[in-house]
């Protein structure tokens, strides 16, 4: 049995279809021809739905774009899956189903395992109304694609706004949009019948201080807090004990000739009182190594098989945050502008964006939310500069 209790059905209603929230006024209603997200390039999708959340993968007809879904367990207010069970479902359906649901209503999604229908109930929050509906589900056919991990050579981080506002602008003059990650920055460039056009995002420094903790777990960055504050107090001390062996090494006279040598090919004399106490500094170093790594290993406590609320990643940045660019090599690709527009509308989930990028793979466009993750792969175009 499946039973998955959102707080807020506006959830799914922006990650499926329309974005009844702008990214600028969270109120403004879309025109027909934005409501693109995930519907527009798929028709029939499984959701695949296991013990640690809800997952969907799928393909366009032209297999040029995919499209991957995770929404963790622990997003939901409240969530139980006692088997691995697909959902398949017909996504232009289960749109309409989620178009009567107010946007603050409560939603809970249930199935059960000898039924083949998926269960949708909305409750609303400052009155009495439950509404309930019953939506037929599918025999679909799909594999999932196993998407090997790259190690990208670029990663772009900026604004979902503003990159939803250089793909609408430059899809105005060309079908086609070059993609630089270079030192300079990152740049969109467009080359039209009638106008071309370039637009150039710098990094900042303030840019770099927002984001190099986007997507890390809370339990990371404090655990990464708590090793430069250790490091930070084991600085003093190591100076302290550095005198202490100078000072002894002035007033013992009783010393043993080692096979140590200095910068200058003599000998040093060193004490056992010394010798003994540089042992005891590496075990002691050696043990803070073994904590630290501890630290990192270590999970969020879990209940009932479900991954801890504590646990969520840190991606709300502010949406004024600037461009964050990390690069290992110079990137350039070419892409439709038809997909980038129509990935674009995830941004109503969040107010960041990451492009990630290697010369002769696909993009890959990530937005990350409080409920999970959803990301989008294209194909570069062959053959275009």
């Amino acid at each position: 049995m499946l039973e998955a209790k959102l707080e807020e059905a506006a959830l799914l209603k922006r990650l499926l279809d329309c974005t009844h929230f702008s990214s600028y006024t969270n109120e403004s209603p879309c025109s027909p021809r934005l409501c693109l997200a995930i519907k527009e390039l798929v028709t029939d999708a499984n959701f695949e739905c296991n013990e640690e959340g809800i997952n969907l993968q799928a393909m366009d007809n032209s297999h040029v774009a995919l499209v991957a879904v995770n929404l963790e367990a622990s997003g939901f207010k409240k969530f139980r899956c006692d088997r691995p069970m697909p959902l398949g479902v017909n996504l232009n359906s289960l749109t309409k189903v989620l178009k009567c649901a107010k946007d603050d209503d409560i939603c809970t999604i249930k199935a059960t395992d000898d039924v083949d229908v998926l269960n949708l109930v909305y409750e609303a929050k400052n009155s009495d109304r439950i509404a309930e509906y019953d939506m037929k589900l599918m025999d679909i056919d799909a594999e999932n694609l196993g998407i090997p991990d790259t190690d990208y050579d670029a990663r772009v981080t900026m604004p979902s706004a503003e990159f939803t506002r250089i793909v609408r602008d430059l899809s105005l003059l060309g079908e086609s949009v070059r993609i630089e990650v270079s030192k300079e920055g990152v740049r969109f460039a467009s080359d039209g019948e009638a106008a071309n056009g370039s637009i150039l995002l710098k990094q900042t420094e303030a840019a770099k201080e927002k984001y190099e903790k986007y997507g890390k777990d809370d339990e990371e960055v404090k655990d990464e807090e708590a090793e430069d504050e250790e490091e930070e107090e084991d600085k003093p001390k190591k100076k302290k004990i550095k005198k202490e062996k100078v000072k002894k090494e002035e007033k013992d006279g009783d010393v043993e000739m080692n096979g140590d040598e200095d910068d200058d090919g003599e000998f040093k004399a060193k004490s056992d009182d010394e010798g003994e106490e540089e042992q005891e500094e590496e075990e002691e170093e050696e043990e803070e190594e073994t904590k630290k790594k501890n630290k990192k290993r270590k999970k969020a406590p879990s209940k009932n098989g479900q991954p801890s609320k504590k646990a969520k990643k840190s991606e709300e940045v502010p949406s004024d945050g600037g461009v964050y660019v990390e690069m290992n090599q110079h990137v350039s690709l070419t892409f439709s502008l038809k997909y980038l527009v129509n990935f674009s509308k995830s941004s109503s989930l969040s107010n960041t964006v990451q492009l990630m990028m290697s010369n002769d793979v696909p993009l890959l466009v990530s937005y990350k939310f409080g409920q999970g993750v959803i990301k989008y792969y294209l194909a570069p175009k062959i053959g275009e500069e």
